[in-house]
């Protein structure tokens, strides 16, 4: 037993959390089970609540600078848990990573070129460039026997024209949960860095590495990654702070990075909010143990979903995560098309999940699992599962 209790349930109805008062509004019932949005329903840890506090405590909250020690502390975690020695200069905060991806389109990406992406993949990376008028351009990953996934370098190579000036890389990918190895990273960026490809690495998912696997950096892997790349990274997943925008981006090139910093300081969007900081400080100097304990859960969590799956309901195949809570559901054994499994999940089973298809065409036939949550939230919301497969049979 550790030191901390995640099968705690916490009551978040009417606190203003998305995963639970928007559902009426998303499915069209507010008393669906949510195990969609990816926060977790574990309580941010007390190191944090307490730093938090303490700040409170002093009831003025006037103009304020960064704490000294706020990014040697990101800078220190980064090498201890990542083996990358990132330089003071090459970091500064941003108001989300999603807010990012559209900074950098904005900076980087002229109305008239285009934005590759890896599907199915994070929903806003194709969103974003789209609702700032630019083109998509799609490389989806190869579909292994095994239901694992890999790049397709030879689709790559056809779909990249002179137009493509950046792509988006989900490192841990979202939804399948993938640590991309290293040999993958340096091909990408001999790739990218050829072509005068900008990448994004959107590394939000770096610190949840489960079991045995181990997140790279992208731009730790080679000179020419570290020549072509902004990556983003974040407290917010691992430690359940996403209200607490605490975002930031590293730049290792001198050019890129004087070209995005200087337009991030012309619209004062490097400036942390006040608490961003103190979360982040009390996260990574507090927070191993925790995050330690909280992994171990979610293994367990994991483990629970497959043999549940493959006892009670084999038609549906979850992909074994190598990095955090998100599980992906290959549910096309149930042979229904998309309303049928849309129907299956949140009309019959009353569950709230995220739609494969939400993640790209090739997210067709799949369900995302947040398994974030208490063990016994888990079970249920597999028991509703399998009864209704059973009904509908």
């Amino acid at each position: 037993m550790g030191k901390y209790n995640f099968d705690r349930p916490v009551d978040r109805k009417g606190t203003g959390a998305l995963k639970f008062d928007v559902l009426e509004e998303r499915y069209g019932d507010p008393d669906l089970l949510p195990l969609w949005v990816a926060d977790m329903d574990f309580e941010t840890p007390g190191f944090i609540t307490d730093a938090l506090r303490r700040r409170l405590d002093h009831s003025l909250f006037g103009y304020t600078v960064e704490p000294a020690e706020y990014w040697p502390t990101v800078i220190r975690w980064i090498a201890d848990h990542h083996g990358w020695e990132v330089e003071r200069d090459w970091i500064t905060y941003i108001p989300g990573i999603v807010k990012g991806i559209g900074m950098v389109i904005n900076v980087f990406v002229r109305e008239d070129e285009k934005v590759i992406i890896q599907p199915p993949v994070y929903h806003p990376f194709r969103l974003t460039p789209e609702g700032n008028r630019r083109e998509v351009v799609f490389n989806p990953l190869k579909e292994n026997p095994d239901g694992s996934y890999s790049m397709d370098f030879d689709n790559l190579e056809k779909v990249a024209d002179e137009k493509c000036r950046l792509l988006i890389l989900s490192n841990p990918h979202n939804p399948a949960g993938i640590t991309w190895d290293r040999e993958t990273l340096r091909r990408l960026a001999e790739f990218c860095h050829r072509r005068g490809i900008l990448v994004i690495s959107d590394e939000i998912h770096s610190d949840m590495a489960l079991w045995d696997n181990r997140h790279i950096p992208f731009a730790s892997v080679s000179p020419e990654a570290a020549a072509c790349s902004i990556t983003f990274g974040a407290p917010s997943k691992t430690f359940n702070i996403a209200g607490i925008v605490s975002s930031y981006a590293i730049v290792p090139d001198p050019q890129i990075r004087q070209r995005f910093f200087s337009w991030l300081t012309a619209n004062e969007l490097n400036e942390p909010t006040l608490f961003a900081p103190i979360a982040t400080i009390a996260a990574f100097s507090q927070g191993e143990e925790w995050r330690q304990e909280m992994l171990r859960y979610i293994e367990g969590n994991i483990d629970f979903v497959i043999d549940y799956c493959k006892a009670n309901m084999p038609q549906i195949k979850p992909l074994r995560p190598q990095a955090s809570f998100l599980v992906w559901l290959d549910c096309r054994d149930l042979g229904l098309d998309h309303d049928g499994l849309t129907d299956l999940f949140v009309r019959r089973a009353r569950l709230a999940l995220n739609d494969g298809e939400m993640f790209g065409r090739e997210g067709r036939g799949f369900m995302r699992l947040n398994v974030a949550s208490p063990r016994s939230v888990i079970r249920e919301a597999l028991d509703r599962l399998r009864d209704a497969i059973r009904e509908q049979a």
